[in-house]
């Protein structure tokens, strides 16, 4: 069933984009929308203040630790303190659907097939687990 989901999303992008067909295009509104992510938490940080960073080091366990490469990520920390407003999460959603349409318009323009990425991307994260390391 989310294979239809998925298929027909790529296919309603495809029946969707008229103006910017050429892969150059694409490409540029994919940067673009990337940018238009970036700025939108950006916002939330500097103009609503929903949520602030509050970025130092990484504190890492000493190599005497027993802590496992299982348990590493308690250790690290996002930055982000509070919580998205209902407004500015609003607006990244929005921006990272438009960045998720830019990058099925690329798929389509390749002619790659968004499901089978993921898929293989979710096999690759299921073998390796945590040493997948990203």
């Amino acid at each position: 069933m989310k294979d239809i989901i998925f298929d027909d999303f790529q296919n309603n992008v495809d029946a969707s984009l008229i103006r910017h067909r050429s892969l150059l295009d694409i490409m540029t509104k994919l940067q673009e929308s990337e940018s238009r992510i970036n700025r939108a938490i950006a916002k939330s940080v500097t103009n609503c203040g929903c949520i602030s960073i509050e970025a130092k080091k990484q504190k890492l366990p000493s190599k005497d630790s027993d802590l496992s490469i299982e348990n590493l990520s308690q250790c690290l920390e996002t930055h982000i303190k509070g919580k998205l407003c209902e407004n500015c999460r609003d607006i990244i959603e929005s921006e990272i659907g438009t960045n998720l349409f830019y990058l099925t318009s690329l798929c389509n323009t390749l002619g790659l097939n968004l499901y089978d990425i993921l898929l293989k991307e979710y096999d690759k994260i299921n073998t390796l687990g945590k040493y997948n390391l990203r």
